[in-house]
């Protein structure tokens, strides 16, 4: 019986520190990723600003989950008043990259699609870190299981 929780223990204890492990290389992977899309998004310069944002957050630099929301909303609302929506854009004709309207349109949308993809990076990474941090609660819990059940098993003769 005594062998049977050792091994158990020690199941455990390697579960506990493959957990660990993995928690960690999430929240490195995850924050090396949110890194990068910062500096990417930092890289372009934009600040709520260039979008027509007034007031204190003028200056901001997009280069966060809220500021890419933001200006990914202003975009919106200011495409919107091109058109309601692309159908409406075109009504029965199809699109015209020669045309003013058309053309402002589908910049405005890749430019919105673009930020709201920064914000899903963003939020990507955040979750992988919190999983990692999870990953790396849920290990210690098990490698102090695992020490604590290894101590109460009984010696082998």
């Amino acid at each position: 019986m005594g062998g049977t929780i050792r091994n158990l223990a020690i199941a455990i204890l390697v579960l506990g520190i493959i957990g660990a492990v993995m928690g960690a290389t999430f929240i490195g992977i995850g924050a090396m990723r949110d890194s990068q899309v910062k500096a990417e998004m930092r890289a372009e310069n934009v600040t709520l600003g260039n979008l027509g944002v007034t007031g204190t957050d003028a200056d901001k630099v997009i280069d966060s989950m809220s500021t890419a929301e933001k200006a990914a909303n202003t975009i919106k609302e200011h495409r919107h008043g091109i058109a309601p929506s692309y159908k409406e854009l075109l009504g029965d004709g199809r699109f015209d990259p020669t045309n003013p309207k058309h053309l402002s349109y589908s910049q405005a949308i890749n430019l919105e699609n673009y930020l709201y993809l920064g914000v899903l990076a963003l939020g990507l990474t955040s979750i992988t870190m919190a999983s990692g941090a999870f990953m790396i609660l849920t290990g210690a819990a098990l490698v102090a299981t695992g020490v604590a059940l290894r101590k109460l098993a009984p010696a082998t003769p």
